[in-house]
């Protein structure tokens, strides 16, 4: 009986022609997706179905909330700049820091103190802006020496782990001592009032979404030059090089890694009270999604990168407030409005696929073997 032997196909070759599969399935995506954005946008602009008083208005709400995801993402950007892990407990520090503030403020609207005059309402706001960071600082603190540090050496799925089990820990823990309902967030009267000023007046902007702005702008600039100036900032970017040539160079490394969780901290408790008095509502999960949305803007913006993890907050705010109106009711679709988080993780997916490393991240070149 003869036998053929048939050429076995190459791995090689088989792995190529894989490869170039999913290449061109991945670039047709891409193409879909941009021809929907693009269609999407053209409709509802051409058709003039909406106001530029319409479109005014959603731009300042998207600054807004960008600025609160802005804050929150500097938290996520900066652990994982000197960790490389992401602390998914970081949305509930930002929750924590949201009732730290309401509870403040339920106290001093009790005592009459909240909107007895302007002094006080600017001193009562202060004052949940300091205890909301002190508490959410300490409380990270805590999940970093109980739930990281013994663990730092660890491969980073273990510590993803770690994290993820803190962040359910955090989120429980508040439900049980606060109850699972839902809390009206005490207003501050003068915050509610429009701005007066001849340019900002126009834009129909209250004092709360100027503050809220400003905040995020100003908190950036200042922790940009904290890391890059101040010799603690540079013992910080030494250790998220390298930690173990930084700690042989004299550096404390837990100091800089501490350091690094307490300003992420303190900045999520500052921005918690500033969400909870801009949507006036609060419950015990309340950290679960804005705290992926704002690691969906430091992804976005490049992870590790404080101005690309501000500059992604910003930009998923807008595409959150205009893209429902701009793409989604362009396309027909009832309801656009609740469907902003479609926008948000479609628009962590577009650039995980056009530009894995972020819009101002670097790019990592791979050299081959």
């Amino acid at each position: 009986m003869r036998t053929t032997l048939r050429p076995r196909r190459s791995p090689r070759r088989s792995e190529s022609a894989f490869e170039a599969a999913v290449s061109v399935f991945l670039w047709a995506f891409r193409i879909i997706l941009v021809l929907i954005v693009v269609v999407g946008s053209i409709l509802p602009i051409s058709s003039g179905k909406f106001s530029i008083e319409v479109w005014t208005d959603l731009i300042v709400k998207g600054a807004v909330q960008g600025g609160i995801y802005a804050l929150v993402a500097l938290g996520y950007t900066m652990v994982y700049g000197i960790m490389k892990m992401i602390n998914f407990a970081h949305g509930e520090i930002f929750m924590i820091g949201i009732f730290s503030g309401y509870f403040v403020a339920e106290i001093l609207d009790d005592m009459d103190i909240l909107n007895a005059n302007v002094l006080s309402s600017l001193l009562s706001f202060l004052l949940m802006m300091i205890v909301a960071a002190t508490v959410s600082t300490l409380v990270a603190l805590a999940v970093e020496r109980v739930a990281y540090r013994p663990l730092r050496n660890s491969p980073r799925l273990v510590l993803l782990i770690s994290a993820i089990g803190a962040s359910f820990f955090l989120q429980y823990t508040v439900a049980g001592l606060v109850g699972p309902g839902i809390f009206a967030y005490p207003s501050i009267d003068i915050l509610e009032e429009d701005v007066a000023l001849p340019i900002i007046s126009a834009l129909g902007m209250s004092w709360l979404q100027v503050v809220v702005i400003v905040s995020a702008l100003v908190m950036m600039a200042v922790l940009h030059r904290f890391v890059m100036s101040s010799k603690l900032g540079t013992a910080i970017r030494a250790v998220s090089e390298d930690k173990e040539t930084a700690a042989l160079m004299g550096i404390d490394v837990n100091r800089a890694i501490v350091t690094t969780f307490a300003v992420g901290a303190a900045m999520a408790g500052a921005a918690g009270v500033l969400y909870g008095l801009y949507w006036g509502q609060v419950l015990f999960y309340t950290g679960f999604i804005p705290g992926i949305k704002a690691f969906t803007a430091a992804v976005l913006g490049g992870i590790g990168n404080i101005p690309g993890a501000m500059f992604g907050g910003f930009v998923l705010g807008e595409a959150e407030s205009i893209g429902s109106l701009l793409i989604i009711d362009g396309l027909g679709v009832p309801s656009p409005g609740q469907l902003t988080n479609v926008i948000a993780f479609t628009i962590l997916v577009m650039v995980l696929m056009f530009r894995p490393q972020g819009i101002l991240g670097e790019r990592i070149s791979r050299s081959r073997a």
